[in-house]
């Protein structure tokens, strides 16, 4: 058994999501366990070099957590053949230009999504990628976090035991009350509400909407979406005052193969009151259940309640009590970390991977005939990409 050292050159990761889920819960994490094991019994080892544009913040960030290399040069970094993973968490906006450039360095990369922030781009990333690895072997992969939820894995579990039966409708509620700035600090970043920096819920969100519905319900056929910019004024992370000028809250309906009919509501005003800060609530002729995060509940045709409609008398029946919980029946690990060690593993012994550039490119797809269906108030087909 042999230790292989794997190069990662991770740029972007020093915004909440990088630092939490791809350093400390993935990278660091699978350090900590001594690699990634392969079918061979080999390990692979990650050895991550932090790369970004605040020196201070990076030294800081690699200190804490006992990383030995950092820098404020991606180029040098790039050059490094050591070092064969490119992978990028930073803005959507600097996407583009960060991969083709990792790519035409001989890297394979990795990064968040969206990919891009229109489809043209999207689509000029995904054949640069298949041909520099057509020429050098490079595999690319994008993160798909959310299909690896306990409650979503459960929930596809049901989908395909065929407790459904025939899936008639699913009903998506996202989001939670993003704090103004003003009288407490907001919990997202400030570019996520300004147009210029590539922020909006639109482009954020459905393109998770897209795998998550295709994967675990049925292909996305049709679109029709409606956004909103209800709050125009916030306050940034150093206290100054900005215009809020793009769409923060997302009401979309989905036509999906089968005849399914799925409503998603995504939105950064919302207060919220039900299981989680996702759910996902799907109704078949055999049975329905509703999946957050990590549970999942269920309610059989045999188990279903008959109410009446009567105003004029208080209901008697509890609705929550006829849901029986599905079992976790596994261990679940980090979604992030999960996707990590099944991409190191699809480099090094080609192992399955499903989720890539395409993928993450499908995902821009629907978000652009969101963004256009909003426009012109109306329903737009999703057609299969040429690439």
């Amino acid at each position: 058994m042999a230790e292989i050292r794997l190069g990662i050159i991770m740029h972007g990761v020093t915004g909440r999501m990088g630092v939490n889920q791809h350093l400390i819960r993935s990278i660091l994490a699978i350090r900590a366990e001594g690699g990634v094991a392969l079918g061979n019994g080999d390990r692979v080892m990650p050895d991550p070099i932090l790369v970004g544009r605040n020196a201070d913040k990076v030294e800081r960030l690699a200190k804490t957590h006992g990383i030995a290399r950092w820098t404020t040069d991606l180029d040098a970094a790039l050059a490094d053949p050591d070092d064969m993973l490119f992978f990028d968490s930073a803005s959507t906006s600097q996407r583009k230009d960060l991969l083709i450039k990792a790519m035409d360095a001989g890297k394979h990369v990795y990064c968040e999504k969206p990919i891009a922030e229109t489809l043209e781009d999207a689509l000029a990333i995904v054949r640069h990628g298949m041909t520099t690895g057509a020429r050098n072997g490079a595999k690319n992969g994008v993160v798909h976090d959310k299909l690896s939820l306990p409650g979503l894995i459960k929930l596809k579990r049901l989908r395909d035991s065929g407790f459904f039966g025939r899936i008639l409708s699913v009903r998506g509620e996202f989001g939670y009350w993003v704090f103004e700035g003003d009288w407490q600090p907001a919990q997202r970043p400030s570019w996520n509400y300004r147009k210029a920096d590539g922020g909006g819920i639109i482009l954020d969100m459905l393109c998770h909407w897209r795998y998550v519905l295709d994967n675990v319900i049925a292909p996305v056929k049709a679109v029709t979406c409606l956004g909103a910019n209800h709050i125009q004024q916030r306050w940034d992370e150093n206290g100054d005052g900005y215009d809020a000028d793009t769409d923060d809250a997302a009401y979309a309906t989905f036509q999906l193969e089968g005849g399914i009919v799925a409503h998603v509501n995504s939105s950064w005003c919302t207060r919220v009151r039900r299981d989680d800060l996702v759910t996902f609530h799907v109704d078949g002729t055999h049975g329905s259940a509703v999946a957050g995060l990590h549970k999942c509940y269920s309610q059989a045709r045999v188990n279903t309640p008959k109410p009446v409609w009567n105003p004029d008398v208080p209901q008697t029946i509890d609705f929550f009590e006829n849901w029986q919980e599905v079992p976790d029946n596994q261990i679940f690990d980090n979604g992030f970390k999960v996707q990590w060690e099944m991409f190191i593993r699809h480099i090094f012994e080609d192992a399955p991977w499903t989720y890539t550039l395409l993928e993450g490119a499908k995902g821009v797809q629907l978000a652009e005939l969101g963004m256009r269906s909003w426009a012109e108030r109306g329903w737009l087909d999703v057609p299969d990409l040429e690439v």
